[in-house]
């Protein structure tokens, strides 16, 4: 028997093919001569994309001839499965029952993946400049960097951008640290880009200069580039636990938590143009938005049973404002099992309370801060996904709360639907201008903002559009998780010993 392999990448609504095609047939396994448990050796590779919902689907065949055709042999049963939940289950080894034959047990399958031995390395490094141009005609200049990897088509893609230091012509930049596969992908001659920028607040970024290196030209130290006064202050490179390290580890088990917005800028339910508007043909963006982030950061959560909470809306009998009721009305239990259970119990909420306001997030930030405060040895990290139309009325407690929860376990993703100004939100992400609260920077960066307009496709392809905005929101996740980590002295734990299938036994060589 042997096992044919097909892949599907970045699509969260899954609809496969009746046969594999050359377009997604990945791999095929060595054929195991007479035997009902098989254990396969031939091993394949595959780039793993936390962002991204990497879809799976293995065939099982029992060989009756040579033929490489499907149809001549027997079929024993299939498994569908996402490259996350191997890469997610306890030390990355995934147990599923086969299907695919109506009525029939077809048995079980082992999946198990592991990392491959690739650069690990982080550099650290630090920069300053001398006699930026002058660009702001009241003031000086707000400059900051911006970091560019060379692909192999002449392409740059950009892997890094510091802070702002505002009003100097001789900024000096925070050091950071930076995977050296991000930088350079493993190639230490390939081309580096840096651009120089004058920050301003509507985005219309003033251009001051640019200079190209290298990391091999950045390890030797090499402290000037070009006519624009930019010098190498520090540079040092260290070998990294990988965020595969902490799932395989055991180390880390996700919990999600869900907010979702119930204002009255949202509109009526009932009408169409609402952005809670329940279309019986399609889902509304919030739908959207809750299955293409959900679908995917599922995969690493080990219950699926996720709290699920609304905000700004009058709840019955007494007509109170709620900034934190649960979607499935249970006050003793907010949990809904998977996406689909979410999606459920948003459904039926909609029917239930009245949309009303104000839009507050410090209250929801500050409940999942509550929770991650009490578990800070590693064991758990908290994902926050809030859904709304943007427009947020307690800005300065907000502030406060997400410069207060950067230094504990969890992350918040905003995701803004509808047409409003998210201004508000963009300061809150805090990529430009680190976020702070009465004085106090962020220990880290914690929150992703994305407005889901961005990424609505123009076809209409809302399968595209909600892959699209998983990639973006859910990229900084392993990141951020590590930078928590690291700040804690945290490391993973061992990886358990390797699967050995019953009947086999590992021999120690003396």
């Amino acid at each position: 028997m042997y096992l044919n392999i097909g892949l599907s990448v970045s699509i969260p609504i899954l609809e496969y093919p009746s046969n594999l095609t050359k377009s997604n047939f990945f791999g095929r396994t060595e054929v195991i001569d007479n035997t009902l448990n098989p254990d396969f050796v031939r091993k394949y590779i595959l780039n793993y994309f936390f962002e991204e919902k990497q879809n799976l689907r293995f065939d099982l065949y029992d060989v009756d001839s040579k033929s490489p055709d499907l149809s001549k042999h027997d079929f024993l049963g299939q498994v569908f499965c996402t490259l996350g939940e191997i890469v997610g289950s306890p030390a990355s080894r995934l147990e599923k029952p086969l299907g695919g034959i109506a009525g029939k047990k077809c048995g079980t399958i082992i999946l198990s993946a592991e990392e491959l031995g690739n650069c690990r390395d982080s550099a650290t490094m630090q920069f300053c400049a001398n006699k930026l141009d002058k660009k702001d005609f009241f003031g000086k200049s707000d400059p900051f960097m911006v970091f560019y990897r060379s692909n192999e088509d002449g392409t740059f893609t950009i892997c890094h951008k510091t802070e702002v230091v505002k009003n100097t012509l001789n900024p000096v930049w925070q050091s950071f640290t930076i995977p050296v596969r991000a930088l350079c992908n493993g190639d230490f001659d390939r081309t580096i880009k840096v651009e120089v920028y004058d920050w301003d607040r509507d985005g219309s970024h003033d251009f001051i200069g640019e200079f190209t290196t290298s990391y091999r030209e950045l390890a030797r130290g090499q402290s000037q580039f070009n006519v624009y006064e930019v010098t190498l202050l520090s540079f040092s490179v260290e070998s990294e636990c990988t965020f595969l390290d902490y799932i395989k580890g055991g180390t880390l088990s996700y919990q999600v938590v869900i907010h979702l917005a119930f204002t009255p800028s949202l509109g009526n339910p009932s009408q169409s143009t609402s952005l809670h508007y329940m279309n019986p043909y399609q889902m509304n963006a919030y739908a959207m938005a809750l299955k293409a982030v959900g679908e995917i950061i599922q995969d690493y959560d080990s219950d699926k049973m996720f709290p699920a909470l609304g905000f700004g809306a009058k709840l019955p009998p007494d007509g109170r404002v709620s900034h934190e009721f649960p979607l499935n009305g249970n006050m003793e239990n907010p949990y809904c099992n998977g996406i689909e259970g979410i999606l459920e119990a948003y459904h039926q909420s909609l029917k239930t309370v009245q949309l009303y306001g104000p839009t507050n997030f410090a209250p929801v930030v500050n409940h999942v801060a509550r929770y991650a405060a009490a578990v800070q040895d590693g064991s758990q990290y908290f994902v926050l996904l809030i859904i709304t139309d943007g427009v947020i009325s307690d800005m300065a407690q907000t502030k406060e709360a997400i410069v207060n929860g950067a230094k504990l376990p969890m992350s918040i993703i905003i995701v803004g639907v509808g047409q409003a100004e998210f201004d508000a939100m963009v300061e809150l992400d805090g990529d430009d201008i680190r976020i702070s609260s009465r004085g106090k920077l962020a220990e880290r960066d914690i929150v992703q903002f994305v407005p889901f307009r961005d990424y609505m496709d123009r076809t209409g392809n809302h399968v595209l559009s909600m892959a699209r905005l998983a990639k973006d929101v859910l990229a900084e996740i392993p990141d951020q998780f590590i930078s928590y980590m690291k700040s804690r002295g945290i490391k993973p734990n061992p990886s358990p010993p390797p699967y050995t299938p019953p009947g086999h036994t590992h021999h120690t060589q003396i």
